[in-house]
């Protein structure tokens, strides 16, 4: 019986799996038998081989990773771009309501001191007019108190009779 067959479908697939591990702990590379003589040299070369191939192949993948990541980082200031473009957007537009808001308000107060300012207009005429008639009760009243005193006067100079 075959070591294959001994050990089952999992040592095929893990064997299959690994290139570089395979000569990984021995002097010689996969594949040669153990009776060989040949030294150090031989095998560190097999190794070197080996070890460049992985090293290759973890150096494509940190390149794809620094891809990824480079185009994460392009997407994710585009999408600033794109926020900082819709924010300005937004703030101008906001500006415009608010300034179209402050002219409405601004309107709205000037009509109403127009009104305040009629109704005040008539209360000051109004006013004028009390004032006027007042001026004239108490020139009146001035001259009923002067008739009064010049009546009072009058009586008091009178000789008894």
């Amino acid at each position: 019986m075959s070591r294959k067959e001994q050990e089952g479908p999992e040592a095929e697939s893990a064997a299959g799996d690994s290139s570089f591990l395979a000569g990984v702990g021995r002097d010689e590379p996969p594949g040669e038998d153990s009776d060989r003589t040949e030294g150090p040299p031989v095998a560190e070369a097999v190794l070197d081989g080996q070890a460049s191939r992985y090293f290759a192949s973890l150096d494509a993948s940190v390149g794809s990773l620094q891809q990824r990541a480079q185009r994460l980082i392009d997407k994710v200031n585009d999408s600033r771009k794109e926020d900082h473009t819709v924010m300005s957007g937004f703030r101008e537009s906001l500006l415009l309501k608010v300034s179209g808001l402050a002219e409405q308000l601004e309107e709205r107060l000037f009509h109403l001191y127009g009104l305040h300012n009629e109704l005040i207009q008539e209360r000051l005429q109004e006013l004028a007019e009390v004032m006027e008639r007042v001026g004239q009760a108490e020139a009146e009243l001035r001259q009923v108190c002067h008739t009064v005193e010049a009546a009072y006067r009058d009586l008091c100079l009178q000789p008894e009779t």
